[in-house]
């Protein structure tokens, strides 16, 4: 029975990490598509000021970083810094209520 369980979870988290890969390709495919038509906009209106490159280098912050998350490159976005974190914080509500409780006993 345990085995099925943890094949039911392996499938669950590989279909999620294909949806957020699904994501990131979407998200990087709009970036694609409409920077040139932010580009022709800004050389029709406004050829004096290039602002597009402040729109291609904000918005290609955005794609990197969600690339980053998505290909869980940066140590801070994994899987493993995610549990660790969870574990400290489960430690700490532990051990604060272990305070709490022992400070009722005496009041």
């Amino acid at each position: 029975m345990k085995n099925n369980f943890t094949e039911a979870d392996r499938y669950y988290d590989a279909q999620k990490k294909v949806k957020d890969i699904r994501g990131f390709y979407e998200h990087l495919t709009v970036y694609v598509l409409c920077n040139p038509i932010v580009i022709v906009v800004n050389y029709m209106t406004s050829p004096e000021y290039l602002w597009w490159i402040w729109s291609v280098m904000g918005w290609g912050i955005a794609i990197v970083l969600h690339g980053l998350k998505v290909f869980s490159l940066p140590p801070f976005f994994n899987k493993e810094w995610e549990n660790k974190k969870i574990r400290e914080i489960l430690e700490k509500e532990n051990k604060q209520r272990l305070e709490s409780d022992h400070g009722n006993k005496f009041e």
